[in-house]
């Protein structure tokens, strides 16, 4: 073998090894890359179908924007408890005589409507309180036929001289006052002012739509007779025939009319006195002798109010403690909204202001639509921001920058570009291996 075809070979076995070398080299090195792992369980549809998820989220938000406006503005949900309150007021008696005589009578009625839970009865002076709690299956309207249905049948065993029959109301959370209105004044009353709030202020406000009812907190005015047992002795009279007396100096009675030729003139006497010189000039009585014996020989009769035992005290920052107040509550309907009715109490001043004295002044002492006002603004912030941080973050995650799929670096530029982001997909690591085996490791997205 000569020198030339030795060098040959030599020659030809390099590049097999070469070429053996660089295959071998080929074969070692990994190729990557990452391939889309369809979803599993509730997400899994939504993830193969992007159209369909495309457009199922556009229509809730359509809905959403449609329905936003006809939402109830409440701070708690319109549901009617079945508790419902009794009260009974028998002026001059005592706790034990309201327990026995109204108290007792009434709970042996109760107790025979079906469906009562707790019943809770505080007998006080002059006043009696009852607390009926059904179960949460028995309608109010059905509990509320039942407890009149219960008055009725007691009205029989109650005291003959009773003023009024029981009166319920129903008790719900939501029949709390979103409003409540101040009258204060430093010249007039406090039954002078009462009376202004009831017959002109309550009555605008109870036609406003939306309004329930308008509750009166103040001290409401009445005449007061105290008799003196001394001079009723002298003049050998007694309490009973003071009492009939005054009732039949009071009342309202047909006195007849006059019929003339061409004219007819119908008496009315004045049986119904609203001040307290009247009642002193009212004869109750008469000796023996028959001289007229007047209520203010035996009573001091003065212009009060219906009970002096009540002390009350109202004050705001930035007014001084005024001589009169009187608090009206405003309630609205059942589903109405608490911040329109709000709204319309509060447009209504002006008129108000018009029709009364001007020593009369208005002040707003709560308004429970300003917390539901301030809440919804918190939720629309809340949610507001939500949606532009969560779009910010899709558009961020449907258009990510990949490396190249070889690149150990690009494998965690894509880790790190999904890791906090909202994405239920998973990636694999595929790995080639110079003996054929695929190695694979799982990086799911967080």
């Amino acid at each position: 073998m000569t020198a030339e075809q030795h060098d040959g070979e030599r020659e030809v076995k390099d590049k097999d090894r070469l070429r053996s070398r660089s295959v071998a080299g080929d074969q070692a090195e990994p190729t990557a890359k990452l391939v889309p792992v369809e979803g599993s369980g509730l997400s899994g549809p939504f993830i193969r179908r992007p159209v369909m998820t495309v457009l199922l989220t556009l229509s809730v938000i359509v809905a959403g924007l449609a329905t936003y406006g006809k939402l109830a503005v409440n701070d708690l949900p319109a549901v009617d408890y079945p508790v419902i309150q009794v009260s009974c007021s028998y002026p001059g008696a005592d706790p034990t005589t309201m327990a026995n005589n109204i108290a007792t009578p009434l709970e042996k009625q109760f107790l025979q409507i079906p469906g009562l839970d707790i019943i809770t009865s505080n007998s006080t002076q002059s006043n009696t309180q009852f607390t009926l709690q059904f179960v949460l299956s028995k309608s109010i309207t059905d509990a509320a036929t039942d407890v009149q249905a219960a008055i009725q049948r007691a009205t029989g065993k109650l005291p003959l001289d009773l003023p009024s029959p029981p009166t319920f109301t129903k008790t719900n959370p939501n029949d709390q006052a979103v409003y409540l209105l101040g009258l204060m004044s430093d010249t007039l009353t406090d039954w002078d002012l009462y009376k202004y709030a009831s017959t002109v202020v309550a009555q605008r406000i109870n036609i406003l739509p939306g309004v329930s009812q308008v509750n009166i907190y103040g001290v409401q005015g009445a005449i007061r007779i105290k008799a003196d047992p001394s001079a009723l002795a002298a003049r050998g009279l007694t309490m009973d025939d003071l009492a009939s007396g005054i009732k039949s100096g009071t009342v309202y009675s047909g006195a007849g009319q006059f019929d003339g030729a061409h004219r007819t003139f119908v008496l009315q006497p004045h049986g119904q006195i609203d001040k307290a010189e009247g009642y002193r000039d009212l004869i109750v009585a008469r000796n023996p002798n028959g001289l007229p014996v007047y209520l203010r020989d035996v009573a001091d009769v003065r212009q009060s109010v219906q009970d002096e035992r009540i002390s009350r005290f109202f004050w705001m920052r930035g007014f001084n403690p005024p001589g009169s107040v009187v608090v009206l509550a405003v309630s609205r309907q059942a589903g109405a909204n608490a911040v329109e009715v709000a709204n319309s109490v509060k447009a209504l001043f002006p008129e108000l202001r018009a029709s009364l004295p001007g020593s009369i002044k208005f002040t707003p002492v709560f308004d429970r639509s300003q917390t539901i006002v301030n809440s919804a603004d918190e939720v629309k912030w809340t949610l507001d921001h939500r949606v532009r941080a969560g779009g910010v973050g899709h558009l961020r995650v449907s258009r990510p920058r990949y490396r190249h799929a070889n690149s150990r670096r690009g494998i965690a530029d894509v880790v790190a570009a999904h890791r906090g982001r909202d994405v239920h997909a998973q990636f694999f690591h595929q790995q080639s291996h110079p003996n054929g085996a695929d190695a694979s490791h799982r990086f799911p997205g967080r």
